[in-house]
């Protein structure tokens, strides 16, 4: 798939969502609820433990809302939109041209994320930071390093999401593996408390998977608190699974598609 035809579907995931710009309005609001409820039960938790999970509380308000607003990023739903593609049959024209299917949906939520970082990231980062006690990054490289670690989310959780729309192929409705995939990222991610304040052998099982890359290691990074090591053996898992996403994704469209009977007429 061509840089032009990428670029071409990137600009039509991101004229897409202007359709829906009073969601992202009111999903300021929503992001800056879910970061005050957090803020309150984490200053309780922290009345009783000045240094709690390693972090003080200013650090784990900025864990708390810098990962809800990097989630407002890396978020997308193309998992949705080709479930209700292929259930329709609206796949059928994607596949007509000559273009990839995994490149065309990725491009797609590429578009989504620049039009999520214009009219809800920014906007509920400048709100977050007027009124929490956030902290700046640890580092210019640091942030530098976080923000390379945000392209990473993207695309992980890009990756991700084609596989699992690409189930509704074989299977009636997918709701449920949609509502199981995106609460195992909610916890995985380290979105709803850090992956060190999980028990031992959950922590053991969430390193040898992807999802800690999403949120928890940007966090990390942007805290501080991995090394440099630490920090390039982290891109380098990070660089093998998109890459091992992005080919097992691609392997596992074409095995289903090859048993996909669109009716129409």
């Amino acid at each position: 798939m061509n840089t032009l035809a990428l670029a071409e579907f990137s600009r039509i995931g991101f004229l897409n969502m202007l359709a829906f710009r009073l969601r992202y309005y009111t999903g300021i609001i929503t992001y800056f609820i879910n970061i005050s409820v957090y803020y309150f039960i984490w200053k309780a938790v922290y009345s009783y433990d000045a240094h709690y999970a390693g972090l003080n509380f200013a650090q784990m308000v900025t864990y708390v809302a810098v990962g809800w607003v990097i989630r407002s990023l890396y978020f997308n739903n193309i998992d949705h939109q080709m479930a209700d593609d292929i259930l329709e049959g609206k796949i059928s024209m994607i596949m007509l041209k000559p273009v990839s299917i995994q490149g065309s949906y990725i491009a797609r939520a590429l578009g989504e994320s620049g039009f999520r970082l214009l009219m809800l990231t920014a906007p509920t980062a400048v709100v977050i930071a007027l009124v929490f006690p956030v902290v700046p990054p640890a580092s210019a490289l640091h942030f530098a390093a976080f923000l390379a670690a945000l392209v990473f989310s993207i695309l992980l959780v890009a990756a991700l999401n084609f596989i699992v729309g690409a189930c509704a192929v074989s299977l009636k409705s997918i709701l449920g593996l949609l509502r199981a995939k995106f609460w195992m990222q909610e916890l995985l991610s380290g979105l709803l408390v850090p992956i060190t304040l999980f028990p031992s052998p959950l922590r053991e099982i969430s390193a040898l998977l992807p999802f800690q890359y999403i949120g928890f290691t940007p966090l990390m990074i942007y805290l501080g608190k991995m090394s440099w090591p630490q920090i390039g053996r982290a891109f380098a898992l990070e660089t093998f699974w998109v890459v091992f996403l992005l080919a097992g994704g691609g392997w596992f469209w074409r095995l289903l598609s090859r048993k996909l009977v669109i009716y129409g007429g």
